[in-house]
């Protein structure tokens, strides 16, 4: 499982100011990890695929996607990639 890619989400997720807010923030990701593990456990997506979270780079939006663990190839994603470069575009206009 590529928990990389979740921990880099969590790490540029910017700090909230309030300590209570914070620590809510560290549950949620903590709770989203251990969903992703629960999920990727399970075999539901095939023994070749895994569920990952990535950012899109541009938008800094939380993306989800299901690669496959043995070429790297994105097999799905939500949201798909273009409704991130549509609103990309409409970001830009």
């Amino acid at each position: 499982m590529n928990v990389s890619s979740i921990q880099n989400l969590a790490a540029q997720v910017s700090a909230p100011s309030e300590p209570g807010a914070a620590r809510l923030l560290r549950d949620e990701q903590r709770n989203l990890i251990q969903a992703v593990k629960a999920v990727n456990a399970s075999g539901m997506l095939g023994q070749d695929n895994e569920l990952t979270f990535v950012q899109d780079r541009t938008l800094r939006r939380a993306v989800a996607q299901i690669v496959n663990k043995q070429t790297g190839e994105v097999v799905d994603q939500i949201p798909a990639e273009y409704v991130l470069r549509m609103a990309e575009e409409l970001n830009r206009g």
